[in-house]
C-alpha cells in the first residue's frame, strides 16, 4: 500500500464507516488475523506460535488511542504498513492527561476518574473503549500488533498537589482483568510501565497486581514486558519476573553509543536469558539528549545508529520514533518540546523509511542462530578508532553456525575483519546500504587470515554494513528474500 498525501484525508470517509461496522464484531474479526506470538526456544527472539521468526519492528504512537480521530487513525496505519512497521506502542490511558482530556469524540476512559468503572456506553462507536477497539482491529487487519500499554507510568507513579495516583494494587489488579479479557483475541503485546522507575515496594506491587489482572483475563495470550524510563531496562526491576517474557529498554534520546547502547547487549547477556529490545532510542527530529541549544536536532543518520547498534547487540528487534509523533502533534495543539512538524508529516520523514531496510537485511539470513560479537572486528591499537566510541562505534553479528557475518559501519572507514568467523572455504562479500536498502557483491575470497575494507563511499553520514557469507551457501542478495 501506498501512503496517502495531506489532501487525501477526505476520501478515508466510506472506509472509515466500514471499518466501524467491523468493530462491533471485534474479538471474531482480529483472532483469525494476525498468530499469537512467543519466545523462541533458545530464549534469544520472538516468533509466531508455529515457530516463524518475528522480527519486531516498533513504532512509538504513544497518543495513538487518545488524540486521533479515525480517519487520521486509518492514514497512519496505511503509512506505517507501507513501511513495514508490524508493532505500534500506544498507550490506553495516555501521559497528555488522557484521563481527564476526551478524545477527538468527547470521550473518557473512566467514570469519575475510578479505574475500575471503564466508561462504556452501548453500541460500536459510542465511548472511548469503542475507539480503542476500531484502533486495534484496523491494526491487526494491516498485519499489525498493538504494543498495548494499559496506561503511563504517572497514574501509578506520580503525586501532584498532594493527590494519589489512579492505581493501586487492587484496583491495577481489577482493571487488567478487564483488559485482558476485552482484548484476548487482538493481536498484541502488553507493555507494562509508561516511562517510570520503581523506587518502593509498592510500585512493584500495582505492576505485579496489573500483569496478574492482565493474564488472569487473557488466559496467557499474549507476551508480556515493561516500558521504563530513559537509560535504563525492565531488567533493572523485572528480570527474574515469571510474568516478563522479554526485556524493553529505553535507552533514550541520546546520540552516542557507550553508556546507552552498549546496555543491550548488556541485558543479552543476562541470565536466566530472555529476549531483549530497545523500546524507545533517540527519536526523529528530536532534541539530542534533550539539549537542542548545544546539540541541535537528530536526523535520519541518528535514528539508523541505534537500529543497527541494538540488532547487532543481540535485540530481537527494534523500535523507531518521532518526536511529532508520539505526541501527535499538530496546531492548535500544545507542543511538546518542540515538534519541527505536523505528525501527518512527520510520518514521512526518512529515518521510519529506512527502518524496514533492517529488518529486510536481518529477514534475508538465518534468523533464530544470530549472535552478537564484536571480535568479527580486529581492534586498532587506539581502541576509540576501532572498533571506535560514541557516534563512530561499529557493531558486528554474525550466525552461530557460521553461514554468515556482518559489520555495522557509522562511518566511511576502512576497517579489518578476521575471515575465519565465517564457515566454508569462500567468501562472498556484500555492501549493503542502510539508507535505501540496496546491496552490491564486493567478490568472493579465500576464508583465510584477515581482510580489510574500504566501504563504497567515505564520510560522517555514510553508513554501511559488511555482509560475509559462507559461498557455498548461495545466499540471495542481503535485504532480499
Amino acid at each position: 500500500m501506498q501512503p496517502f498525501s495531506l489532501g487525501g484525508f477526505g476520501g478515508f470517509a466510506a472506509r472509515v464507516a466500514v471499518a466501524i461496522g467491523l468493530v462491533h464484531a471485534f474479538c471474531h474479526t482480529t483472532a483469525a488475523t494476525l498468530p499469537g506470538l512467543r519466545v523462541s526456544e533458545n530464549r534469544r527472539y520472538l516468533v509466531t506460535t508455529e515457530g516463524k521468526p518475528f522480527f519486531y519492528l516498533g513504532d512509538t504512537t504513544w497518543e495513538l488511542f487518545h488524540r486521533l480521530n479515525r480517519e487520521e487513525v486509518l492514514r497512519l496505519l496505511e503509512n506505517r504498513s507501507a513501511r513495514r512497521f508490524n508493532v505500534l506502542q500506544s498507550v490506553a490511558i495516555a501521559e497528555l492527561d488522557g484521563h481527564i482530556d476526551p478524545n477527538p469524540y468527547g470521550h473518557l476512559p473512566f467514570v469519575d476518574l475510578d479505574v475500575t468503572r471503564p466508561a462504556l456506553v452501548e453500541g460500536p462507536a459510542n465511548d472511548y473503549w469503542d475507539h480503542v477497539d476500531f484502533i486495534v482491529a484496523e491494526a491487526n487487519r494491516r498485519g499489525i500488533y498493538i504494543g498495548f500499554l494499559p496506561t503511563w507510568g504517572r497514574y501509578w507513579r506520580d503525586t501532584s498537589n498532594n493527590q494519589r495516583p489512579l492505581f493501586t494494587a487492587a484496583n491495577a489488579e481489577a482493571y487488567g482483568e478487564w483488559l485482558g479479557r476485552r482484548y484476548k483475541d487482538a493481536g498484541l503485546i502488553w507493555i507494562l510501565g509508561g516511562d517510570r522507575d520503581i523506587s518502593t515496594d509498592e510500585h512493584k506491587d500495582i505492576i505485579r497486581s496489573m500483569a496478574k489482572g492482565l493474564r488472569r483475563g487473557d488466559g496467557g495470550a499474549h507476551l508480556m514486558t515493561f516500558h521504563p524510563p530513559g537509560g535504563n531496562g525492565s531488567s533493572t526491576w523485572f528480570h527474574d519476573e515469571p510474568w516478563l517474557d522479554f526485556n524493553m529498554r529505553q535507552n533514550g534520546h541520546v546520540a552516542e553509543f557507550t553508556g546507552r547502547y552498549d546496555k543491550t547487549r548488556a541485558d543479552y547477556d543476562r541470565t536466566p536469558v530472555k529476549p531483549v529490545i530497545d523500546g524507545e532510542p533517540i527519536y526523529e527530529d528530536h532534541p539530542v539528549s534533550f539539549d537542542a541549544g548545544k546539540l541541535g536536532h537528530s536526523i535520519a543518520a541518528d535514528v539508523r545508529r541505534p537500529l543497527y547498534w541494538d540488532l547487532f547487540g543481540g535485540a530481537c528487534g527494534h523500535t523507531y520514533g518521532h518526536h511529532s509523533v508520539w505526541q501527535m502533534w499538530a496546531p492548535p495543539r500544545k507542543p511538546i518540546n518542540n515538534p519541527l512538524m505536523p505528525w501527518y508529516e512527520a510520518i514521512d520523514q526518512p529515518g521510519a523509511a529506512q527502518m524496514q531496510h533492517g529488518r529486510a537485511l536481518l529477514e534475508s539470513r538465518p534468523f533464530l542462530t544470530r549472535i552478537p560479537d564484536d571480535s568479527v572486528v580486529v581492534g586498532d591499537r587506539v581502541p576509540t578508532h576501532l572498533p571506535g566510541a560514541g557516534r563512530y562505534r561499529l557493531a558486528a553479528t554474525r550466525d552461530s553456525d557460521g553461514s554468515y557475518a556482518m559489520v555495522y559501519v557509522p562511518v566511511g572507514r576502512a576497517f579489518t575483519v578476521r575471515m575465519e568467523v565465517v564457515g566454508g572455504a569462500k567468501v562472498k562479500a556484500w555492501w549493503f546500504n542502510p539508507r535505501d536498502g540496496s546491496a552490491k557483491a564486493i567478490g568472493t575470497f579465500p576464508n583465510q587470515g584477515q581482510r580489510t575494507f574500504v566501504p563504497p563511499e567515505l564520510g560522517e553520514m555514510l553508513d554501511w554494513v559488511l555482509v560475509l557469507d559462507d559461498a557455498a551457501k548461495k545466499y540471495s542478495a542481503p535485504g532480499k528474500n
